[in-house]
């Protein structure tokens, strides 16, 4: 199943999208897509619905955050061998864990504010774990079990704060917009392997990135396994696991950043596409 919310920001209902790419209107059966409707037994009462049943939603609605209520949006860096070596950094030996707030999530095709003053801002396409049900110490071996399905993620981060102003990276991940996510919440028996999705970014129309998931250092088995014995791991909560080479600290011959009016289009196979127009800070906003 693909899941969405839609509709203007904070009024967003929840919906499911049909054989057509059309939106369907499931407020009659949920309240929202939300960490109660996430588990296995829950999906699979939304699974029984026939779809051709719900209202059509109108072309070109809002998509919003795919979940309503979300409370850890968690992230690995590094993830990728040559993402690492375009970033100059050793090859991780255990996962990269870093933050993006929870208040950085928007909707996937919501303009991206750039920050007051900032430097270096920049993309990366990534994979977004969606957990269904609580994960604590779980294994490797087990660790699927305990996701709802896969979004696409735009990790929008700035390389200033977060390389140049100490030494934790969450200070250049979660200024407010810097987490799209969706279109959908692409259910895992949808999607099947996830370490096989083609994965795609363009600034201005023109091809930055161009990888796939199957040349990720950690799984996502790996991932969910990991983060659950440093952490509880809870219904709703996002993973981001890593982006593929081609950001904009990686340019040659040398770094080029984003600015207000630059167009960021991305996606993953099986999952969606985003677009995002970037935009100058404003006070007040």
């Amino acid at each position: 199943m693909k899941l969405c919310r839609f509709g203007p920001a904070g009024a967003e209902k929840p919906g499911i999208v049909d054989a057509d790419g059309r939106i369907r209107d499931l407020s009659g059966h949920v309240d929202d897509i939300s960490s109660a409707v996430l588990g296995k037994d829950a999906l699979a009462k939304i699974a029984a619905i026939d779809i051709a049943s719900l209202p059509l939603v109108e072309e070109g609605t809002r998509y919003g955050p795919i979940v309503a209520d979300t409370r850890q949006f968690v992230a690995i860096g590094l993830n990728f061998v040559d993402h690492a070596e375009e970033s100059n950094l050793p090859i991780p030996e255990e996962p990269v864990v870093f933050n993006k707030w929870v208040s950085c999530i928007q909707g996937p095709n919501d303009p991206v504010t750039i920050p007051k003053d900032s430097l270096k801002t920049d993309w990366e396409v990534e994979l977004g774990i969606v957990i269904g049900t609580e994960a604590n110490n779980v294994s490797e071996a087990d660790a699927l079990d305990y996701v709802a399905g896969y979004c696409v993620v735009n990790d929008v981060s700035e390389r200033h704060w977060q390389t140049e102003r100490g030494m934790t990276w969450d200070k250049g991940k979660g200024f407010p917009t810097f987490g799209p996510v969706g279109p959908w919440l692409v259910t895992s028996d949808e999607v099947g392997d996830p370490q096989n999705l083609a994965m795609w970014l363009e600034v201005n129309g023109k091809r930055m990135q161009d990888g796939s998931s199957k040349t990720m250092i950690f799984t996502c088995a790996e991932i969910v396994a990991y983060l659950s014995k440093i952490m509880k791991l809870l219904p709703g909560d996002i993973i981001t696991t890593g982006t593929p080479p081609g950001v904009g600290l990686g340019q040659k011959p040398e770094p080029w950043y984003l600015k207000a009016g630059d167009v960021v289009e991305l996606g993953i196979e099986k999952l969606g596409s985003q677009r995002q127009d970037f935009v100058a800070w404003e006070a007040g906003k």
